[in-house]
């Protein structure tokens, strides 16, 4: 892998994440409510991740692949600093802005505007910094007059919209992306793609979360999780073509 130990910008380290499993056999709902309440539901550790490591360099395009289930939109959310790993650890080095779900963590009763230095300051940024990109951030999200309503009146994706707008406008060094995402109708949609693909050009990291092959209009490299543990790191086309190979082989035993 190209690259130097001081151009790391993220590095994950034996990252390991458990989450307790309830065994639940009941027939009702008040039936569950009344085992929780007496303390007898039978519960087990369930481990996600399994002792997971990668370094991920300044201006790497990086993508995370695997089936569903296999730990990755929750080894996005530990990098992101959104939940804290069982063990291991999750170095970040430089500005970084998740782009998970669009929207998460506006307030409904805030107009657009307000939300719109609200979550930008969640993001890190300064008051001065958010001023600079404000007229930016409105006009890339097309909600016109809209950017004064509160955002409780906003469609889903007319917050996602505004969610994905801070996000590419402000410019962080590091994007975390959790799948390609489908905003809004199909013009604003190439927009945003377009966007991405610019701040590709400007060098911006990537670490997208995907099972999907759209990952190569930006990645180079890919790192596949299987069962929580990575299985292969590499260059995005062979590693997607082990990955799709494994998805279609038949499977042994002969059940149906």
């Amino acid at each position: 892998m190209d690259g130097t130990k001081s151009d790391v910008v993220l590095s994950v380290r034996d990252v390991t994440m458990q989450f307790n499993k309830y065994e639940v056999s009941v027939n009702s709902l008040k039936e569950l409510v009344v085992r929780a309440f007496k303390n007898k539901l039978k519960k087990k550790k369930f481990e996600c991740l399994k002792g997971v490591s990668f370094d991920v360099h300044r201006g790497e395009a990086v993508a995370v692949i695997g089936r569903n289930g296999a730990g990755k939109s929750t080894l996005l959310k530990i990098v992101s600093g959104i939940l804290k790993p069982t063990g291991g650890s999750a170095e970040i080095y430089g500005r970084i802005t998740p782009l998970l779900r669009l929207g998460a963590g506006f307030d409904g009763n805030a107009t657009g505007v307000e939300n719109i230095y609200l979550n930008a300051a969640i993001l890190g940024y300064t008051k001065k910094e958010i001023d600079e990109k404000f007229d930016e951030i409105v006009e890339f999200s097309e909600l016109g007059e809209f950017i004064y309503s509160p955002i409780k009146t906003y469609s889903a994706g007319m917050m996602a919209r505004l969610g994905f707008s801070i996000a590419v406008c402000m410019e962080s060094e590091i994007l975390l992306i959790d799948e390609i995402l489908a905003v809004g109708d199909i013009a604003f949609n190439k927009k945003c793609h377009a966007k991405l693909a610019e701040l590709r050009a400007k060098g911006l990291t990537f670490l997208i979360v995907s099972h999907g092959e759209a990952v190569k209009r930006y990645c180079t490299r890919a790192i596949w999780i299987d069962g929580g543990r990575v299985r292969e790191d590499g260059a995005i086309d062979a590693v997607f073509k082990h990955y799709t190979e494994a998805m279609t082989a038949p499977k042994q035993g002969g059940g149906k």
